[in-house]
């Protein structure tokens, strides 16, 4: 990929300057010219309005896979600005460190954002060893332009051979369109990494046709090899606060005026009382034992009572039993509390898949064949309609 400029196109309207992050573009003579500062990220392109900036991808079969090393995260904050990592970054940093410690590489974080300097402390005590720092007050909050045209040119100047993108909203946006504009290899919703460590490859594992097989993806030319990760399959570290790392700050220079989308406002949803699933540590599931939507009360009452999240198998969703974003499985959330109950779920292959790395598992069910029993940690053969609210009643006098 190449930036190339079309001088007698260049109207000398001073927009593609205001959209370069890295101050790469000087204005000479009423005219537009790169400088050395230029990652190659491809902003300036975007904000040409007279085709005087051209991004040249260029679709060789292969790159000079030895130009590229290292391992790469992507840090993403947890709403709120409470001055934490979503769950699924921490997850990353565990998996990643792995796999630099097998390609014998540094494993770096990439922090985007505003005032959050100190941030990058936690991403050492999960296994960094280095954090590229970028710091804006356009990056506060997160929109794809600017995150794009950050990241872009960062990848281009260091070059590391894995980038990794935790599969959330945000994620799922920013990583696809950072792959597009290097012209990268990008496999999505990944529930499984390794390394082949003859040819330094990322072996990507992913669900495919509706979850029924996993694929197997590597990328043998094109760099960096990238994957956003469903959250809740990987094992985050536990924080060592004495890690240390080395902090690269790197100077971007960003003029609101040239973001397409801008922010108006600001608001917190009020959610009902829902807890996010994946970040959920107790999560309370109800199935399709449960016989209609009305008695899913008694999982909500049981979670509450346990300060948990209320989920649900996909057969109880299907039917319109309780809203999508309550799914555990493997076409829904992944999840990994240190507790979940499983109510009235026989265990489908889909949502064992969903939520088969809780630390201790409780199934009940009335079939004492249920397939949940295989993967639980207790197993309780019985009427759900009696033990549930019996058990909801002995928490709440005990609390």
């Amino acid at each position: 990929m190449a930036v190339r400029l079309i001088t007698e196109n260049c109207t000398g309207c001073k927009l593609c300057p205001r959209a370069c992050p890295y101050g790469a573009i000087d204005m000479v003579e009423g005219k537009a010219q790169l400088n050395d500062n230029c990652t190659q990220c491809g902003a300036c392109a975007s904000s040409c309005k007279f085709d005087a900036i051209v991004l040249e991808t260029s679709y060789t079969p292969e790159v000079d896979v030895d130009q590229y090393r290292g391992v790469w995260v992507v840090a993403e904050s947890a709403p709120g600005g409470h001055g934490e990592f979503r769950r699924g970054t921490l997850e990353l940093l565990g998996e990643g460190r792995r796999l630099a410690d097998t390609l014998g590489v540094e494993l770096a974080a990439v922090l985007l954002g505003d005032g959050v300097a100190e941030m990058a402390k936690k991403l050492f005590a999960s296994g960094a060893d280095k954090v590229y720092l970028a710091q804006d007050p356009v990056l506060a909050h997160y929109r794809t332009g600017p995150y794009t045209d950050v990241l872009a040119g960062l990848i281009n100047r260091h070059r590391p051979e894995i980038v990794l993108v935790s599969a959330t909203p945000q994620g799922r946006d920013l990583a696809p369109r950072v792959a597009a504009r290097l012209s990268a290899g990008l496999t999505a919703d990944c529930t499984g990494l390794d390394i082949d460590e003859g040819e330094r490859l990322l072996v990507q594992t992913r669900p495919a046709f509706g979850g029924n097989l996993m694929a197997t993806i590597v990328s043998k030319h094109a760099r960096p090899q990238m994957a956003t990760v469903r959250p809740g399959v990987m094992r985050a570290l536990e924080a060592d606060g004495s890690r240390a790392g080395e902090v690269v700050e790197v100077p971007v220079h960003l003029d609101e005026r040239s973001v397409v989308a801008k922010i108006v406002e600001i608001s917190q949803q009020e959610t009902d009382g829902r807890v996010n699933l994946q970040d959920a540590e107790i999560i309370v599931s109800g199935g399709r034992g449960l016989g209609k939507p009305e008695n899913f009360a008694i999982i909500r009452e049981l979670a509450e009572a346990l300060g948990g999240a209320v989920g649900a198998s996909r057969a109880a969703v299907d039917a319109g039993w309780i809203p999508a974003y309550h799914q555990v499985g493997q076409t829904g959330r992944t999840v990994q509390p240190k507790l979940y109950i499983a109510c009235g779920i026989s265990g489908a292959v889909q949502h064992l898949a969903g939520m088969s790395s809780a630390d201790c598992i409780i199934a009940i069910n009335k079939d004492p064949a249920a397939p949940i029993f295989n993967v639980a940690t207790y197993s309780i053969v019985g009427d759900l309609f009696e033990i549930l609210p019996a058990l909801t009643k002995r928490l709440r006098e005990g609390a």
